[in-house]
């Protein structure tokens, strides 16, 4: 579920002349400039649960449906783990970028904060600006992708649905479908669905999807509540999978992972909001070892109760009964309803600078054109991928490993290098970054070996006998 905040709330110092002095010192929590700090956010601002829900809206939504198919990559006791070990790791490098981010300037977004940093390294000054640009970049790119593996959900789940219709009972118990009728190709469903999305996006802004939004937030988490009642009530004994997983196979992991950990692009715009962003640390803490915890647990009984026939999204296992085909429905609708919400963060880089150069005339017909382009764009990768876990481990891999675990502990350097760090410090940063950049490259690398091999025609002729033994 992606944050529905407006990433325009709160004061805008996103441009050099409209941020506070450079050399302006930290104040004490007592200070007349940290009062002003609270201040700002005022009473308009979200209260404590209103931000804790939306950092829950902002990190649950597809990966964590892809969860169980990682730790099967990963093992059944090195999965958990694993995933234990990167919540821990995600969370200190979201701190790390609020207390950057605080150090430097009130009220920065993630680029802003990167390119202030940047300014205070005497050779990197003067391509500051190109620190906001990379991280913008990512931004898009993690975002976009996230809209490409919605086209790829969607089908997948609305596909099986048509497919198994006529097979469909009110038997729950028995995980088999006595009609599959074929379909169309996946693709299909993904031109089909162009249409409505790009209807969709032209609502520009959000306050109009608010009650949908709603609904859709409801139908996703009952969704996860029926989810997670069909994997407790139907866990196999004794249980006989392996406890770790093949080497090859961890970089997949890797990339769902940290593609699930998807929340920090909205941990300043939710902290700029805050009345109180004091308490923000505490949002993060309690939100996020929620998170982590319903990321293992859903990872944990999803893979022990399928095996290895657990399939790129947990509902695709579900029994082909009318509850669970609800279920898959519902989910589909909540995830179209975010597509909106996601594609509006890169909506708002993109279209403004875009808009800023034609004439008052041009401006709506240049904004919905780019809106149209963005949102053909994401179609057709999805169509050119469509394999919904190795495009969740594709995007994991190139952008959220970056935005997540690289460029965190690296702006921690380049912003407290001259006031004393610690040794221990500094190579504990290094450390994180060089454990995301290698994820970086060898995720990548899998992912796109995997749909290499997975497009060959070999493949292909076995996805019929591959759906009916997952539903056996």
């Amino acid at each position: 579920m992606a944050s529905d905040i407006n990433y325009q709330d709160g004061p805008d110092f996103s441009r050099r002349d409209e941020s506070p002095a450079e050399d302006e010192p930290i104040h004490s929590p007592g200070s007349p400039r940290q009062t002003e700090y609270e201040r700002i956010g005022g009473r308009t601002g979200s209260s404590f649960l209103q931000t804790l829900i939306h950092l829950l809206k902002g990190n649950i939504g597809t990966g964590l449906l892809g969860l169980p198919l990682a730790v099967k990559n990963a093992g059944l006791v090195l999965g958990p783990l694993s995933l234990l070990a990167m919540g821990i790791v995600a969370v200190h490098c979201m701190n790390l970028l609020v207390r950057c981010a605080h150090h430097l300037s009130p009220f920065l977004s993630y680029g802003d904060a990167v390119e202030y940093g940047m300014e205070n390294v005497s050779w990197l000054s003067r391509h500051s600006l190109w620190g906001r640009r990379v991280v913008n970049m990512f931004l898009n790119i993690t975002q976009l992708g996230f809209c490409c593996v919605y086209f790829v959900f969607l089908s997948d789940n609305v596909k099986q649905v048509v497919e198994t219709a006529n097979g469909t009972t009110g038997n729950c118990h028995n995980n088999q479908t006595a009609v599959i009728v074929p379909s169309y190709d996946s693709r299909l469903y993904m031109l089909f669905f162009l249409p409505f999305i790009i209807v969709l996006v032209f609502i520009r802004n959000l306050k109009y999807l608010a009650p949908l939004s709603l609904v859709a937030n409801i139908s996703m988490c009952v969704s996860l509540v029926l989810i997670y009642y069909y994997c407790l009530t139907n866990i196999p004994y004794p249980i006989n999978l392996p406890l770790a997983g093949r080497g090859v196979d961890y970089p997949l992991f890797f990339g769902t992972a940290i593609f699930a950990f998807e929340g920090i692009g909205v941990v300043l715009p939710l902290e700029n909001k805050m009345q109180n962003p004091r308490n923000f640390t505490t949002v993060l803490y309690l939100g996020m070892g929620i998170v982590t915890t319903l990321y293992i647990s859903l990872g944990t009984i999803g893979y022990i109760g399928f095996g290895e026939h657990i399939r790129g999204s947990i509902t695709l296992n579900l029994p082909l009964c009318w509850l669970y085909q609800a279920v898959k429905l519902l989910y589909s609708f909540g995830i179209y309803i975010t597509y909106a919400l996601q594609f509006y963060v890169s909506a708002e880089i993109l279209i403004p600078p875009a808009v800023a150069r034609c004439g008052p005339r041009w401006a709506l017909m240049v904004d919905l054109s780019i809106r149209v382009a963005l949102v053909v764009l994401t179609c057709a990768l999805a169509i050119l991928i469509p394999e919904l876990d190795l495009v969740i481990s594709l995007v994991g891999s190139v952008s959220s490993s970056a935005l997540a675990l690289i460029i965190p502990p690296l702006l921690q350097i380049i912003t407290f290098h001259n006031e004393d760090m610690k040794l221990w410090v500094m190579v504990k940063d290094i450390g994180i970054s060089l454990i995301g950049f290698v994820g970086f490259v060898a995720g990548t690398y899998i992912s796109i070996q995997e749909i290499v091999a997975r497009n060959m025609p070999s493949h292909s002729s076995n996805r019929s006998f591959i759906f009916n033994r997952c539903h056996q």
